[in-house]
């Protein structure tokens, strides 16, 4: 896990969850951010991902959730949980198991089953999903990741990202909607409607799902907190957070 400086222990601390063959280095730019904003920060590198332990090969979607639910237990207060795309999914399944304060998806795989991803993957590699179907993992290209970034730095962040778990894969797929909140935290979903990965139509479905406040960033790609402009969803995040107390009611 990764920790940064004491924040003011009277904010809620953030927990960031990192997507599909990322890593907790993919909170680079928002981790100091929220910080200086005063919030105690941390990332996870879920099992097998970002040097962690665990046999990434055999991992389950189930196991990424408790890696999650027990690194929030350990931390010094109810959490805030961030979660990008997988890991968006992921922080859908945490909070039915952890009360949180509140919630942040970050271009999520959708409440629902995501097939829609796997067709808007194949009509722009049709090979890559064909991979998926039979459980190679989806090669990570800068132009799924990125909208603006400048093609160097896009190559130099997706050369960082590494593999991922074939059977996670499937299960995000396939997966079965998660239970409501636990405490009734409320959410808020960031995304974009140019994401080459998630189909900005069902980040909207989730949105509704969880009567959660949806921020569009037209022209970013699905990388929001790595993308050029990845100060503007951070500085959505944090406003909305001003509006939420420490028990995570909206004020």
């Amino acid at each position: 896990m990764l920790e940064g400086p004491p924040g003011d222990p009277d904010r809620p601390p953030l927990l960031f969850v990192h997507g599909l063959g990322h890593g907790a280095w993919c909170w680079e730019h928002w981790m100091p951010a929220a910080a200086e904003a005063g919030y105690p920060v941390y990332a996870v590198s879920l099992r097998g991902h970002g040097g962690s332990s665990g046999r990434l090969r055999t991992a389950l979607l189930g196991q990424y959730v408790d890696d999650v639910v027990r690194t929030a237990a350990s931390l010094p207060g109810p959490a805030v949980l961030v979660g990008h795309s997988m890991g968006g999914l992921v922080v859908q399944q945490a909070l039915a198991r952890y009360a949180a304060v509140a919630a942040v998806l970050v271009s999520p795989v959708p409440a629902h089953p995501a097939l829609a991803s796997l067709r808007t993957i194949a009509r722009q590699h049709p090979l890559d999903a064909l991979g998926i179907v039979v459980g190679r993992s989806l090669p990570l290209r800068a132009e799924y990741l990125f909208g603006e970034l400048p093609p160097e730095d896009g190559r130099r962040h997706a050369d960082r990202c590494g593999s991922e778990s074939g059977v996670v894969q499937y299960q995000l797929l396939l997966h079965r909607p998660a239970r409501p909140p636990l405490g009734g935290a409320p959410v808020l979903v960031l995304g974009t409607p140019d994401d080459r990965l998630v189909p900005i139509r069902g980040i909207r479905a989730t949105a509704r799902r969880y009567d959660a406040d949806l921020v569009e960033f037209p022209g970013m790609g699905h990388d929001l907190m790595l993308d050029a402009r990845w100060r503007e969803p951070l500085d959505t995040m944090l406003r909305w957070l001003g509006t939420v107390d420490r028990s995570g009611a909206p004020t």
